[in-house]
C-alpha cells in the first residue's frame, strides 16, 4: 500500500470516527409506555389528576356554548375590540384589567410553585391534561401497557394497521374539536359551527382550527414528555422558585436503601435491606420515564403517579406507606415530622407571595366594582378651532366618542362648565346602543366679551339619565378669539 492510499484510508477512518462521534451526541427518543394504574381502583393522586382533567375540559369545551344577555357568555371579539366575560364588557381602554389578571396568574404560579413545586404541570397544564386524554384513548383501542409494547414490536399487519388507524383517527377528532373550540372563543361559536357545516369557513378561521388541532395532536399524541423535557421553559427556570422547603415528590433514601426483592424466609431487616423492593413500578407509571429514586430531576412534573404506585406496593408488602411522598429537602435531611415540615412550608417567602396575590386580587375586584361603564373621548374639530357666531358669542366645535360599555341602551345628557355663559348649542340628549360607540358632535358657545384670547380649561360632563352614578367628567380647552 503506497502513501497516497494509506492517507486516503486514514482520512476515511477519521471521517467515520467523526460521524460516529456526531451521532453519539444525539439521544434517540425511547418510547415510554406509562402504566395506567396499579391495582383495580384509581389511587388517591390519580383521582385528583382525573378530577383536574374533567374540570378543565368541562370549562374549556362548555364555556363557549353558554349564553348571556342573548350573546356568547365568554367571547374575545377581536374584530370589534371587545372582550365579553359574562356580564363584564372590556374595551381596549380596559387593558389595565387584563394586565392585572396576568399579574395575578403570575403570582399564583410563583406561590403554588414555592409551596408545592410543579403542581400546575402535574395536574392542570394543557400538555398534561391532553396527554392524559390521548393516552386514555390509546389504552382503550390498543390495550394496556404490555399489549401496546407487544403491538409496537410486531411487524405491520392488518390488525396493527386497523388499531393504529383507529387510534389516530380518534386523536385527530379530539384535536380538531379542540381547535374548533379554541377559535370559538374569538368568534361566535354557533355561527362558526354553521360556517363549518356549510363549508363557508373563512381562511384565517380554518387556519387556526388546523393549527391548534395540529399542535394538540402533535404535542399530546407524539411528543408527549418531550414537550415537558425540552420545549417547555417552565421546567428550566423552576429551580429559581424552589428552595429547601418546597414540597416536591421525594424518595426516602434513608428508609428505602439498600433496595432489594427480599425473601419470605427472612425479614428485610435480617437481610440488611430497606423498604424499597426494587419493583420498578414507580418508573413504569412515570409519564416522563424517570426514576424518582435518583432524586429530584427537572423532568419530574410532580404528578405523584409514583407515590400512588409505591403506596400500593408498600400496602401489598405489609410495609408503611410514604416511601415516596410529597416532602421537602429540609424535612428529609433533618428528619422533620409533618407538623414541623408544614410550619416551614408557610415561610416568609410564601407569605409575601400570598400577600401580593391577595392585594392585587382585592384591588382588581374593587376596581371592577367601582368601574364606571361609560367612556368619553373629546376630539377638537381641526377644521375650525374657534369662530364668532352670529350673535357675537365665541363658538368651539368638538366631537365626542361616547362608549356605552353596558349591554343596555342608554340615554345620556351632556353639560359644560368653566367659562361665563358657557352653554351647549348642539343636542344635549343622545342615545347610545348596548356595548356600542357613538360619535356625537358638540358645539359650545361662550360670551365673547368675557372670554379672553387664548385657551381656557373647561369641563364636559356626560351623565346617564337613568343612573346619575354613571357619569364621566372630561377636561378640555376652549379657545377665545384674538381681537
Amino acid at each position: 500500500m503506497n502513501a497516497v492510499d494509506e492517507g486516503k484510508r486514514v482520512q476515511e477512518a477519521s471521517a467515520a470516527d467523526q460521524a460516529d462521534a456526531v451521532q453519539s451526541l444525539y439521544a434517540k427518543r425511547v418510547e415510554i409506555y406509562p402504566r395506567a394504574k396499579i391495582g383495580k381502583r384509581l389511587a388517591w393522586f390519580q383521582k385528583w389528576r382525573w378530577a383536574a382533567v374533567w374540570l378543565t375540559q368541562i370549562v374549556y369545551y362548555g364555556l363557549p356554548w353558554i349564553e348571556w344577555n342573548d350573546r356568547q357568555a365568554v367571547l374575545f371579539d377581536l374584530a370589534a375590540r371587545r372582550f365579553y366575560i359574562f356580564g363584564l364588557v372590556l374595551w381596549p381602554q380596559d387593558i389595565v384589567f387584563l394586565t392585572a389578571i396576568l399579574i395575578i396568574a403570575a403570582f399564583a404560579l410563583f406561590l403554588f410553585t414555592a409551596v408545592g413545586g410543579r403542581l400546575w404541570c402535574g395536574y392542570a397544564c394543557p400538555q398534561t391534561v391532553y396527554t392524559e386524554i390521548f393516552m386514555w384513548i390509546e389504552r382503550r383501542i390498543e390495550g394496556d401497557r404490555a399489549r401496546r409494547m407487544l403491538l409496537d414490536r410486531q411487524p405491520m399487519n392488518a390488525r396493527k394497521l386497523l388499531l393504529k388507524s383507529a387510534k389516530h383517527a380518534a386523536w385527530i377528532a379530539v384535536a380538531l374539536w379542540t381547535g374548533f373550540t379554541f377559535v370559538g372563543y374569538f368568534t361566535p361559536i354557533r355561527e362558526f359551527g354553521w360556517e363549518m357545516l356549510t363549508l363557508q369557513l373563512g381562511g384565517w378561521s380554518a387556519f387556526w382550527v388546523l393549527f391548534y388541532g395540529f399542535a394538540t395532536y402533535g404535542n399530546s399524541g407524539w411528543m408527549r414528555e418531550q414537550v415537558c423535557k425540552y420545549m417547555c421553559p417552565y421546567a428550566r427556570f423552576q429551580s429559581a422558585m424552589f428552595d429547601q422547603d418546597t414540597l416536591i415528590v421525594t424518595y426516602d433514601e434513608s428508609r428505602g436503601e439498600p433496595r432489594g426483592a427480599g425473601s419470605r424466609k427472612k425479614s428485610r431487616k435480617e437481610l440488611g435491606l430497606g423498604d424499597c423492593v426494587d419493583c420498578g413500578l414507580c418508573v413504569q407509571v412515570c409519564p416522563t420515564g424517570i426514576d424518582i429514586r435518583d432524586g429530584l430531576q427537572y423532568e419530574c412534573i410532580g404528578c405523584a403517579a409514583c407515590i400512588d404506585a409505591c403506596n400500593h406496593v408498600m400496602e401489598r408488602a405489609g410495609l408503611p406507606k410514604g416511601l415516596v411522598r410529597y416532602s421537602t429537602t429540609n424535612a428529609m435531611r433533618r428528619g422533620l415530622d409533618s407538623k414541623a415540615m408544614w410550619q416551614r412550608v408557610f415561610r416568609p417567602r410564601v407569605l409575601i407571595y400570598g400577600a401580593f396575590l391577595l392585594a392585587i386580587t382585592a384591588a382588581l375586584a374593587v376596581a371592577l366594582v367601582l368601574r364606571v361603564p361609560l367612556k368619553v373621548d373629546l376630539i377638537r374639530d381641526r377644521g375650525a378651532l374657534a369662530r364668532e357666531a352670529d350673535d357675537g358669542r365665541v363658538e368651539n366645535v368638538y366631537r365626542m366618542q361616547v362608549s356605552n360599555t353596558t349591554e343596555a341602551r342608554r340615554v345620556f345628557s351632556v353639560m359644560a362648565a368653566g367659562l361665563p355663559g358657557l352653554a351647549v348649542a348642539s343636542e344635549t340628549r343622545f342615545e347610545v346602543g348596548p356595548a356600542a360607540v357613538a360619535s356625537i358632535p358638540l358645539r359650545l358657545l361662550a360670551d365673547g366679551e368675557q372670554v379672553a384670547p387664548g385657551s381656557h380649561k373647561i369641563s364636559i360632563e356626560v351623565r346617564a339619565e337613568d343612573d346619575p352614578k354613571v357619569a364621566v367628567r372630561e377636561t378640555t380647552t376652549f379657545l377665545g378669539l384674538r381681537r
